[in-house]
């Protein structure tokens, strides 16, 4: 369930709040093989199923820049800032994958929007997430994501 803001001021009475956990979404062997066609990076542990079935991990595994960038649509599910022009990613703080995401797996997004400070013209966000993995006692990631919304 989203978490709907209008403008920043709404926005900065959010700073250190929870906004939840977003929908599962399964990792498909062709969400994998779409982005190593976008990347160029198609190391056999993600594209190759019958090889990777003899890799350390079992199956195919999800690059871990393809897991970080479901953030943004697992994000998008928790909070919606309206009444601003313009959003943002600005960056990343801190990122770790501490487990693997095999192809079929099912992930989400749980966050917290750990600080929002004023910049030139809007605000800037930290959020704090893990995506987690169905069913695994370790995340595929672990980040802080810096986001700006403009007036």
């Amino acid at each position: 369930m989203s978490i709907t803001v209008n403008g920043l001021d709404e926005l900065k009475k959010l700073a250190g709040s929870d906004l939840g956990t977003s929908e599962w979404i399964e990792v498909t062997q062709e969400r994998i093989d779409t982005f190593a066609d976008a990347t160029g990076d198609h190391q056999w542990i993600h594209v190759d199923p019958e090889k990777a079935k003899e890799g350390p991990f079992g199956a195919p595994i999800a690059h871990g820049y393809l897991t970080l960038s479901l953030f943004i649509p697992l994000f998008t599910e928790l909070l919606d800032v309206q009444g601003v022009t313009t959003k943002v990613n600005y960056g990343l703080n801190k990122v770790r994958f501490p487990s693997p995401v095999k192809v079929g797996s099912r992930i989400r997004l749980t966050a917290k929007l750990a600080e929002v400070e004023e910049v030139p013209g809007g605000a800037q966000i930290t959020v704090e997430g893990a995506i987690e993995i169905e069913g695994a006692t370790k995340p595929a990631a672990v980040l802080q994501s810096l986001s700006r919304f403009y007036a």
